[in-house]
């Protein structure tokens, strides 16, 4: 990590005030350096009390998000890993199970630098502004595939913000989940795969909930934000809480929920696959999560993967 997110990590551990000097000896730096990464971390928009003769601490004000704080939060003891920034959290989950690391488990960022999203698209990953996280599951649980933990955590996150919050979010098949019009999360889904056995070792969930962003890269189209004061470390609990309840379950105890909340039912759609363009009407979703749509030639056809959008009349 650099020395900017080593001491976010730092204050984060500490609930009393550490000293410059002490951070400069525990990283290595000079105290010149450690003042710098210290203001770049204010830039960030942490508040940061820095007094003189104690040093630096974190003020209440900081809606940090922290393993301590998320444990406090679940149902089940899984193990949980927080990091100040990472590439991707679901890279970081395949990381970790490269090292062989066993179990159901949850890895969470404060920002990811190569946030990714389906079709190969990018997820803006800002600081304070959202929640990243991925959760480990195995495949002995109902959630055996992509495509079933793709539509069990877009009913997960639904589930989570209308516990928390007033709001009522909606499904956009598959994966997206939407406020007002606006995306405002998305979900990446990976399985590993064991080639020697042709089987699923672990399912990878990876979930990017924009919560307070508000200045998005030109780039990215149609976002939105959850808009409420909610406590980060709280919702990504949740979340995990509602997966890991759908997990035990099966796919009957969800489904109906999935459909309740798409708004994509009665459409007039565009089917986007390989880079190609089919008119269609969406017309339900089946028994495993999969979308039924009408072609204008009167075909119905059932889609299992591919991305839609909604046309406009």
């Amino acid at each position: 990590m650099s020395l900017k997110n080593d001491i976010l990590f730092e204050l984060l551990k500490r609930e009393n005030y550490i000293s410059g000097q002490e951070l400069a000896e525990k990283f290595g730096k000079s105290r010149a350096a450690v003042w710098k990464a210290v203001q770049n971390l204010i830039k960030d928009g942490y508040e940061i009390d820095a007094v003189t003769n104690k040093g630096y601490r974190l003020t209440e004000n900081n809606d940090t998000i922290s393993a301590r704080k998320i444990k406090l939060n679940l149902k089940e003891k899984i193990d949980v890993f927080y990091y100040p920034s990472v590439d991707s959290t679901n890279n970081c989950c395949k990381r970790l199970l490269a090292d062989s690391k066993q179990g159901v488990f949850l890895v969470t960022a404060d920002s990811q630098t190569a946030g990714r999203g389906r079709q190969g698209k990018s997820f803006y990953s800002p600081a304070l502004t959202g929640v990243y996280f991925s959760l480990v599951i195995r495949p002995h649980s109902s959630l055996q595939n992509a495509v079933t933990a793709t539509t069990a955590a877009a009913v997960a996150v639904c589930r989570a913000i209308e516990k928390l919050t007033d709001r009522k979010p909606k499904i956009k098949w598959v994966n997206d989940v939407y406020l007002d019009g606006k995306k405002i999360c998305g979900i990446l889904t990976e399985a590993i795969t064991n080639f020697e056995e042709g089987t699923v070792d672990s399912v990878i969930i990876g979930i990017g909930i924009n919560i307070k962003t508000i200045d998005f890269p030109d780039d990215v189209e149609n976002a939105g934000t959850l808009g409420e004061k909610i406590s980060r470390s709280r919702l990504i609990a949740e979340v995990t809480n509602e997966l890991l309840s759908i997990a035990e379950s099966d796919y009957n105890s969800f489904i109906d929920y999935y459909r309740s909340h798409s708004f994509v039912i009665g459409e007039q759609i565009k089917i986007i696959q390989n880079g190609r363009v089919t008119p269609a009407t969406a017309v339900a979703i089946d028994e495993t999560g999969g979308l039924e749509v009408e072609l204008d030639s009167g075909e119905h056809k059932v889609l299992r993967s591919g991305e839609i959008s909604i046309r406009k009349i």
